[in-house]
């Protein structure tokens, strides 16, 4: 499995993924989850991946094949827009799907995929979309101001309380950093290394990519400022006094004296 987060910011995007594959406990790899199609000055476009390894890598390797076959409409370097570039997104993932979904079924194995695709044409706005295996797709939005893929629930208690449109880049990649610390304590199906992209609006280029190792200083600090933190957080609040809680629970007592005539 694999966990990828994005934050749709009024400054950018922010964008990661971790990088761990497995098949069972004795079949654990490394393997890149982000892709990025760049043409500097025109377009960024980042592109993360979750689910069945096989029809995510041929998702994107079909993509890559389409830019060089001269048709503009299934070309993500030539599209107009990044909504119709996340339109190009689900009809691969489609494609590969009929292809190899029935025979991946008969295997009991689960064809499923989901892609997180972020970035900016020029021209454009900077955009966030979440693609379904079944190649339709929404958009994060400045209610909605971050979308997660692959194992998700660990993560997301901090995001909600703390992501918000108008954070800058860089809150935005702690913010989700953290998610990651929660994420890699919980589920072994997680793993470093992380790539992290933080894109800011018009550049058109990539100008802030990081790999997050697991003694990364930074993150190896981040990881414990946390944990402390938390501890802190958690020692401050005084403990619950159960008796009285539960005596404000019960119902009133009845009048037990004698009835009215």
């Amino acid at each position: 499995m694999t966990y990828c987060v994005g934050a749709l910011l009024d400054s950018g995007v922010v964008m990661a993924a971790d990088s761990r594959s497995n098949a069972g406990v004795d079949h654990i790899m490394t393997v890149r989850k982000m892709t990025l199609f760049e043409d500097p000055g025109k377009r960024l476009i980042a592109l993360l991946a979750a689910g069945n390894l096989a029809v995510t890598q041929s998702t994107v390797t079909i993509l890559q094949e389409w830019i060089g076959d001269g048709e503009d409409e299934n070309n993500v370097m030539a599209a107009r827009s990044m909504y119709r570039v996340a339109r190009i997104v689900g009809r691969a993932l489609r494609e590969i799907i009929a292809i190899d979904g029935e025979h991946i079924g008969a295997e009991n194995a689960d064809s499923g995929a989901s892609f997180l695709l972020g970035g900016q044409i020029k021209g454009g706005k900077t955009r966030l979309y979440q693609v379904y295996s079944a190649g339709n797709f929404i958009e994060a939005s400045p209610e909605t101001p971050f979308l997660q893929i692959g194992e998700t629930k660990y993560g997301k208690p901090v995001l909600d309380r703390l992501v918000h449109s108008g954070m800058n880049l860089e809150e935005a990649a702690k913010c989700i950093l953290v998610s990651y610390t929660s994420t890699l304590r919980s589920n072994v199906s997680v793993g470093l290394p992380v790539d992290l992209i933080a894109y800011e609006t018009d550049s058109l280029r990539v100008t802030k990519k990081i790999s997050v190792e697991q003694h990364t200083p930074y993150f190896s600090d981040l990881h414990d400022t946390w944990s402390q933190a938390l501890q802190q957080a958690f020692d401050s609040i005084p403990n619950p006094v159960l008796d009285a809680i539960a005596e404000s629970r019960r119902p009133p007592k009845k009048p037990t004296g004698p009835s009215s005539p």
